[in-house]
Formats: C-alpha cells, sequence, structure tokens
C-alpha cells in the first residue's frame, strides 16, 4: 500500500474556490494560501449555531500512535455524503511537536486524509507562529517592564505567564532567565516554555466568539503579581492591540478538503491532555451555519477531549451535540488488557475481553454522565479477527451502544457507509437535554472531585499542598467560579500511565494549579503531566527525507 504522504499527492483536488461554493461561500470571503487552501471571513459566529447537527467523535484511551479519530471523523463525513447528506468537518490543526515527535500528524490517514497533507501537518496558514509570536509578545512587555521598573511594580519572582514554542523541547521546560536591568540592576527569574498547544493564547483564539471578545480575553489573562502581592493582566501591559494584530489573520478560520472533496474547517489546535482539545468554537459555528451534519473531533480518549468538550466547549459556545462516536480499536482494547505492546496483532481473546471494560467506561461515561447517545466505531485493520470484532460488538450492546466497524483508512468514504448510516439514525432521533460532570457555581475541589469520580471511577480527587496553595491564591484574587482544564496522561483513566484498562482503587493526584483566567478555566496538572513534551529516543524526524530539489517529501504521516 501506498504511504499517506504518496496517497495524498496521488490525489486529485477540486480548487479551494469549488469547495466554498459548496457551502455558500463566496470567492470574495476568502483569504487564498495557494490554489487548495484559504481562510474565510467568517460570518456565521455572529449568529448563534442553531441549523446543522453536531456529530462529536471521541475515543477509548489510546496507544501511543493513537486510534484514527481523525481518520473515522473523516470517513464518516465522506461517507455522509456519499449518501447524499451535507456533511462538513471541524477539526484542529496538527502542532509540529508530534509531526516530528512519536505520533506523526493530524490529517488522517491512508485514503481518508484532509489535504494538502505536507501543507496542512507542517506549517499550513500560520496559525501557530500567530500565536506563538503573539505569546512571546506578552513575555517580551512583562521583562521590558521589570527592565524599566515601570509603576507596575511586577514582582520578578512571582511571574506566572510562559513563553511557548512549537515543538517537542525537554530542554526549556525550565530555564532561567538572567536580565541586566535598568541603572545597573541585575535579576534572575525562573521561566519555562509550553508547548504552543498548551499556552493561553490557544486557548484564547479556540474559545473567543469573534474578534472582540479575543481582545477582552487577552486583556484578563493574569501574568503574574507586583510587588504588593496584587494581580498584574495582560491589560495593563497596554499591549493587547499589538497582540490582537499579530492574532487577527489567525482568528480566521482555515477551509480545506478531503480526498473526496469534502469541505473541512480546521483551526486551532490545543492537546486534550494538557489543554482543551477542541477546534475553535467559530469553526464549528461556521460549519454549522454551511452543512446539515458537521462532524467534529476531540483529542485522545474521551475521559479527556470529550469531557472538556461537553463541560467547556459546549457550554461557552452554546453547542448541542446531537450524538457520540467513541473509537475502539482491538489493539488498544488488548492492550488494556494486559497484552504486550510487540504483540498486538494475533488474536487474543482473553486480553480482548480483559481490555473492553475501558471501552464500556467512556459508553457509560457519555450515556449516564452527560446523557448523549453513543454509537462505537471499531476503526479495524487486517490483522483483526471476525471473533474479536463479534466480542467488541457483543460488548458495546451490552453496555447500551451501537457498534459499526470502519475500514475509512483503506476504503475512504465507502468504508464508514454503515457507521454513516448508524449516525443519522441516532442523530436524528430525540434525546433529552445534555448533563455535565459539574456546575460552575461548585467550589473547584468539588469540581474535581466530581470529574475523579463520575469520570475517572476514581476514589476522588486529593489537592497536594502546593495546588492547594494555588486555589487559595485564585479565589482570593476573585476567580472562584472558572471551568475546570485538567492535564493529565492520555493513556488511562487515572493519572498513572500503566494503570490500563478500568482501574478503580486509585485518587486523582492534582499536583499544581494554572490560572488562564483570559481562556475562563484553571488548569489541574496531575500526575507527572508536563506542559511541554519531548521527544521520544527514535523520533519520527529520523525518517524523513526531502528530495534534493525540495519538492517531493517522504515519511510525513
Amino acid at each position: 500500500m501506498l504511504s499517506d504522504i504518496e496517497i495524498a499527492e496521488s490525489a486529485k483536488l477540486k480548487p479551494i474556490t469549488e469547495i466554498a461554493a459548496s457551502i455558500g461561500i463566496k470567492s470574495a470571503e476568502l483569504y487564498h494560501y495557494g490554489k487548495y487552501m484559504a481562510k474565510v471571513e467568517s460570518r456565521a459566529y455572529k449568529t448563534p449555531p442553531k441549523d446543522g447537527k453536531l456529530i462529536l467523535v471521541t475515543a477509548i484511551n489510546p496507544t501511543k500512535s493513537g486510534e484514527g479519530k481523525t481518520t473515522i471523523s473523516i470517513g464518516l463525513a465522506d461517507a455522509l455524503r456519499r449518501i447524499g447528506k451535507k456533511s462538513v468537518l471541524a477539526l484542529r490543526e496538527p502542532s509540529l511537536g508530534p509531526v516530528f515527535g512519536i505520533k506523526g500528524g493530524a490529517a488522517g490517514g491512508g485514503y481518508s486524509q484532509i489535504a494538502p497533507m505536507a501543507d496542512i501537518n507542517l506549517r499550513f496558514t500560520g496559525d501557530f507562529d500567530a500565536i506563538e509570536k503573539a505569546n512571546n509578545l506578552l513575555c517580551a512587555a512583562i521583562d521590558n517592564n521589570i527592565f524599566f521598573e515601570s509603576p507596575l511594580e511586577l514582582d520578578h519572582e512571582r511571574i506566572i505567564f510562559k513563553r511557548c514554542t512549537d515543538m517537542n523541547d525537554r530542554a526549556l521546560r525550565n530555564i532561567e532567565l538572567r536580565v541586566a536591568a535598568a541603572g545597573g540592576k541585575n535579576y534572575t527569574r525562573n521561566e519555562g516554555f509550553n508547548i504552543t498547544a498548551a499556552s493561553e493564547i490557544m486557548a484564547v483564539l479556540c474559545l473567543s466568539s469573534d474578534f472582540a471578545d479575543m481582545k477582552r480575553r487577552l486583556s484578563e489573562i493574569v501574568v503574574g503579581y507586583d510587588k504588593r502581592g496584587n494581580i498584574v493582566k495582560c491589560g495593563d501591559l497596554n499591549c493587547v492591540d499589538a497582540m490582537a494584530i499579530l492574532l487577527s489573520g489567525a482568528l480566521k478560520p482555515n477551509l480545506v478538503q478531503t480526498l473526496e472533496g469534502t469541505p473541512a474547517f480546521v483551526h486551532g489546535g490545543p492537546f486534550a491532555n494538557i489543554a482543551h482539545g477542541c477546534n475553535s468554537i467559530i469553526a464549528t459555528r461556521e460549519a454549522l451555519k454551511r452543512a446539515d451534519y458537521v462532524v467534529t473531533e476531540a483529542g485522545f480518549g474521551a475521559d479527556l477531549g470529550a469531557e472538556k468538550f461537553i463541560d467547556i466547549k459546549s457550554r461557552v459556545g452554546g453547542f448541542d451535540i446531537s450524538c457520540v462516536v467513541v473509537v475502539a480499536t482491538v489493539k488498544a482494547l488488548k492492550l488494556n488488557g494486559g497484552a504486550a505492546s510487540e504483540d498486538l496483532l494475533g488474536e487474543n481473546i482473553g486480553a480482548l475481553k480483559r481490555g473492553i471494560p475501558n471501552l464500556t467506561r467512556h459508553i457509560r461515561n457519555i450515556a449516564e454522565v452527560f446523557k448523549l447517545p453513543v454509537i462505537v466505531a471499531v476503526n479495524r485493520f487486517d490483522s483483526d479477527t471476525e471473533g474479536e470484532i463479534a466480542e467488541i460488538s457483543r460488548a458495546a450492546n451490552d453496555a447500551g451502544a451501537k457498534c459499526c466497524s470502519a475500514e475509512s483508512f483503506l476504503k475512504g468514504g465507502e468504508g464508514a457507509l454503515d457507521l454513516a448510516e448508524s449516525v443519522l439514525k441516532t442523530a436524528d432521533s430525540p434525546k433529552g437535554p445534555t448533563e455535565f460532570c459539574y456546575e460552575i457555581g461548585d467550589d473547584y475541589r468539588v469540581k474535581l472531585d466530581k470529574i475523579a469520580r463520575r469520570v475517572y471511577g476514581a476514589d476522588g480527587a486529593v489537592i497536594e499542598p502546593r495546588a492547594e496553595n494555588r486555589l487559595k491564591e485564585i479565589e482570593k484574587a476573585g476567580y472562584g467560579g472558572l471551568y475546570v482544564c485538567v492535564a493529565k496522561t492520555q493513556y488511562s483513566f487515572s493519572d498513572d500511565p500503566t494503570l490500563l484498562g478500568a482501574p478503580t482503587g486509585f485518587c486523582l493526584r492534582v499536583k499544581d494549579i494554572e490560572l488562564r483566567a483570559g481562556a475562563g478555566f484553571i488548569v489541574a496538572v496531575c500526575g507527572n503531566m508536563i506542559l511541554m513534551p519531548a521527544l521520544s529516543k527514535n523520533p519520527g524526524y529520523l525518517f524523513m527525507s526531502i528530495s534534493d530539489d525540495g519538492n517531493t517529501i517522504r515519511g510525513l504521516s
């Protein structure tokens, strides 16, 4: 079989003007990035979404290679078009960290991809660059105010806003800044980088309803404290407009297409294990105005991405989810059942049965905690046996979910036709109101405890002393009513990546709290989670090559 990039390069794409016209976007509303990519002068965000039906794709706890949520999302949207429905995708942008690291890109795979694949996976329309520059402009302004001893009297030992870069770089996790200040004084302060996907600027862009809302959110970012112990915000540094200038183009959603010509809004790229894990509110609203069915996804397992999509994004954006698709693979369930990572290809019903509780817990969370209808999509591979597929189907049905096999990787939209029919039937059926894991007015400790118990299956949340002190600071400053964004491993319901399956008898260990007032949430850092990933021993960049004329790339996936 051809590699992902060879398949993408061989595809015959339509001009982006034709893709835009198919969903009612005029050529004058496009900002072109070549023939096949454009930004859209979005108008739909000015009114609440009310037209299309929203289908959320999530997954079980994944293996290190991911479980194919994007591949299934693309295949489902293509399949809906094949059966005569007007469908549109709303996806996140890839980060260069995973592209050159362990997981690869985020443009789908096989015959279920968005295109042009190389451009989307590499630098796309420059949104990540703009976010990084706006973030680091604010950091430069912070240090400039300290250098000139501005009337703000920033305390250089209590700066909480960090620089960012879109690359896995462990050396930047903790750094020491030594700056020669005005008047011959010197100061040293500890600093660090987050990956751009985990930056507050990324969250602000993705959760803003329009440009004015983005400026408001930027102004509310807390950068640190003054020497009297008072909060200092980005707005106090008078650089909001300069940052907004850098972000003015990035706020416009990007339009591309699948290999089968389905329109795709690809915008924003926060990670679900360290951020809120969903594409932008503006892009989702634009898609809902342009289609009868919108397929979107939330990162990693449903305990992370789907919980945050429902508890944060859907409440901020006013979205009503019609149906949730939980993606599972035989190999991931066997891994969750104790099979060795090098022994996942042969039939192993015993390991599969032991791992299936991971799937059923995700199903029951969606159905019982959030009161949403669930469909299981088994992302099928050649090594999967009929017996294994039947075992998953029985377990899903027993948990109250319809189960469909999907072969989008090998067959594109054709491989997801059964899934599309099931999604249509479910999405078009009446359902009750969505419920949430916690109430906005709950104390933070209650919110964390509810997430731990109701979603993760834990015995509760343990707030460690550093995190408790930060909560008290945050509450004292008047930020007691924000959402909660948990940062933890994606490999387990717990904060321990080795506790696979559906573990019990554990507590969620909350080690630190970060205030993201502009985004409207706190980040609860759990276990050994770090907001700057690192490269593995054999990262993806080792296997990439480009021809001497610069036109042919290989090894990108």
